[in-house]
């Protein structure tokens, strides 16, 4: 949220867009080439765009997210969606059931 502050103070007036291009106001920036030429220079292959949303989700989850607040960030209509895309990992269920045994057995 700092960045986007700092951004809106010298962002363009004529546009509502937050990224505008540089040729075209009314058409965003194109964000595949850069996203690409970084997945690239990571090494990261059979990486999508689309799968951040996969990732955002998952951590929104394990941080505590109820499936309406993910809804609500993803912009999801249905929890039936909210749950295609929030994975919790293997770890992180193992957590929620000990952290269920201390509180209920007193830490055994």
């Amino acid at each position: 949220m700092e960045l986007l502050r700092e951004h809106a103070k010298i962002r363009r007036l004529d546009t509502d867009l937050l990224f505008p291009g540089t040729v075209h106001k009314t058409k965003p920036i194109d964000l595949r080439k850069p996203f690409e030429t970084a997945l690239k220079a990571a090494g990261i292959e059979d990486f999508h765009w689309h799968d951040l949303r996969h990732c955002t989700a998952s951590y929104l989850a394990m941080n505590g997210a109820s499936l309406a607040e993910i809804a609500e960030v993803l912009g999801h209509k249905t929890l039936q969606m909210v749950k295609r895309y929030a994975h919790l990992s293997d770890g992180h269920v193992s957590n929620v059931v000990a952290s269920m045994n201390a509180k209920i057995f007193g830490g055994v």
